[in-house]
């Protein structure tokens, strides 16, 4: 070492020395790890502050310091409490005469009638609900008769068990191989290696997307702290897959047309991205998000894109066709590598049957879970669940079977003329708009006259069942089969509900208008999670 640099540090070093001299030993010791622990909180702080915004983070500490206050926090539990049970409006006294334990004698047969007795205490639904029943008709004739016959020859069975029940395990592999066809796996651009599963439902098909990609995206990135970033009109699964999965979430504002911002999407994403996520239509509006142009945003990020076909996959394949504008969707687009879609929404088929796609093997690998060191012996499964009722994978089979193309093409044009009829009857009513422009079945209507959610509340006294929505405050119905000869009511019954809101605005006796302004309203969104999570705690 050059003898004036060797020179130079002496001198640094005794300078120091002489400087900390000055200071006791713990203090020295102390300072550093002071100073770790408040640049940890920084840290902490900044990320809830880049993840929540300045607004909420500022509002969040303001609650949590008010709740310190003594008797505050008793208050606000106790006023929690009130509107949880208004929103159970009488469930708990049903509930006090509900069975807790086995009966000492069996009904035997007779049961039967016990249980028509309980389902005839329903209320009626035929006609009445935004999606819910989608099978047109009456269920004890029919398409209903044809898919609960379907079931009862094969409620007993179960895939897993594949050497006993083949049958049902040809059915899943034919419903997942249909459905494929139905959305891309036949072209060029598809790759020829579409596979998928059967589900229990959208949010499973949804769950098992979310986790493939995590792990497939861990497995070819090394991305050990995944994040996903979906539009705020996707649904509320994703939210639950980044609970159960440990993903980080980001929800995105929506453009003004609705549908997903692509390029407030691309602000988002960074090296932790694993997913981001399309809808075809998105649930609240009935609006289909730019799948092509998220499609290239993932691809030229080599990330991967979910599409939730759960609304729409058995209906806009067969609308494109009928010569709708329906803009692109499915695995013809290049970037799209999973695809949820329900069989027992607009496929008809019993309750409880969705089916997830993937693009290719190596993706789908990624769903299973392969145990080898149980002493039960070596043990895979494709799902979530182990066991699964075939008796809804044969319903989900005969469904699509007895249909056939014609059959859905033909329950596509009933359903799109009458989601147009619907579409035009409310854009009539003056003192109501259309959310957007829905390209399928869903149609979501709001107000800058009356509280809609007072007219929501009205339409509930006449018997209909609508879905409530937030940003902005609106109400949806989702057309179904059930909704095609009685449309007209429909929209009568509307016109008199907004005629009575604006005639004699206020919300109506046990109506929940209030609750859901209220909530909408509600700037701390912690408070509005606890109201749901006490009111699920206590209706099961």
């Amino acid at each position: 070492m050059d003898s004036s640099v060797k020179s130079f540090l002496l001198d640094v070093r005794a300078s120091a020395n002489s400087f900390l001299s000055e200071y006791e030993p713990l203090v020295l010791v102390s300072a550093p790890l002071i100073a770790l622990f408040v640049a940890s909180m920084l840290q902490s702080a900044l990320q809830v502050l880049h993840e929540n915004g300045l607004k909420a983070t500022l509002l969040g500490f303001f609650m949590s310091f008010v709740k310190l206050v003594p008797g505050v926090k008793s208050y606000i539990d106790a006023e929690k409490q009130k509107v949880v049970d208004k929103l159970q409006s009488g469930g708990k006294s049903v509930r006090e005469s509900w069975r807790t334990e086995l009966p000492s004698t069996g009904l035997g047969v007779g049961v039967i009638e016990q249980m028509k007795d309980e389902k005839r205490k329903d209320v009626a639904w035929q006609g009445k609900c935004s999606g819910a029943v989608y099978i047109g008709g009456s269920e004890c004739e029919g398409h209903f008769s044809l898919i609960n016959e379907a079931c009862s020859m094969f409620a007993h069975t179960n895939p897993l068990h594949m050497d006993v029940f083949q049958s049902v395990v040809r059915f899943e592999a034919e419903v997942v191989a249909m459905t494929a066809a139905m959305l891309g796996s036949k072209k060029k651009s598809s790759g020829g290696q579409i596979c998928g599963n059967m589900t229990s439902g959208g949010t499973e098909s949804i769950l098992l997307a979310v986790k493939s990609s995590r792990d497939y995206m861990k497995t070819t990135k090394g991305i050990k702290k995944p994040e996903m970033i979906i539009p705020e009109s996707a649904h509320s699964a994703y939210d639950k897959a980044a609970q159960y999965f440990n993903i980080k979430l980001w929800r995105v504002p929506v453009n003004k047309e609705f549908q997903a911002d692509v390029k407030a999407i691309r602000r988002y994403i960074n090296r932790n991205t694993v997913l981001i996520v399309g809808s075809a239509p998105g649930f609240p509006h009935g609006i289909v998000d730019p799948i092509k142009e998220l499609g290239q945003l993932a691809s030229s990020f080599d990330i991967c894109l979910h599409v939730d076909l759960c609304l729409g996959g058995f209906v806009l394949p067969f609308a494109n066709k009928l010569g709708y504008p329906i803009p692109p969707f499915d695995f013809s687009v290049k970037g799209v590598t999973s695809i949820s879609a329900d069989v027992h929404k607009y496929g008809l088929a019993p309750k409880g049957t969705s089916v997830v796609l993937y693009r290719n093997h190596d993706l789908r690998k990624h769903q299973f879970v392969a145990v080898t060191e149980w002493s039960g012996g070596l043990y895979v499964s494709p799902t979530i669940a182990g066991s699964r009722p075939g008796s809804l994978i044969a319903g989900a089979w005969a469904s699509m079977i007895s249909l056939g193309e014609e059959g859905y093409l033909e329950n596509t044009k009933k359903i799109m003329e009458v989601s147009k009829r619907l579409q035009k009857g409310i854009e009539e009513i003056p003192e109501l708009f259309v959310i957007g422009r829905p390209d399928m079945t869903v149609v979501a209507l709001g107000s800058n006259v009356v509280d809609i959610f007072e007219v929501n509340d009205i339409m509930s006294s006449k018997g209909w069942h609508l879905n409530a929505l937030q940003r902005p405050n609106s109400i949806h119905i989702c057309v179904t089969l059930q909704h095609v000869p009685i449309i007209d009511d429909f929209l009568r019954d509307l016109t008199e509900s907004v005629k009575t809101v604006k005639e004699n605005p206020g919300p109506i006796s046990g109506g929940l208008a209030p609750i859901y302004g209220a909530a909408g309203r509600m700037p701390d969104r912690g408070t509005v999670q606890e109201l749901l999570v006490n009111y699920m705690d206590g209706t099961c």
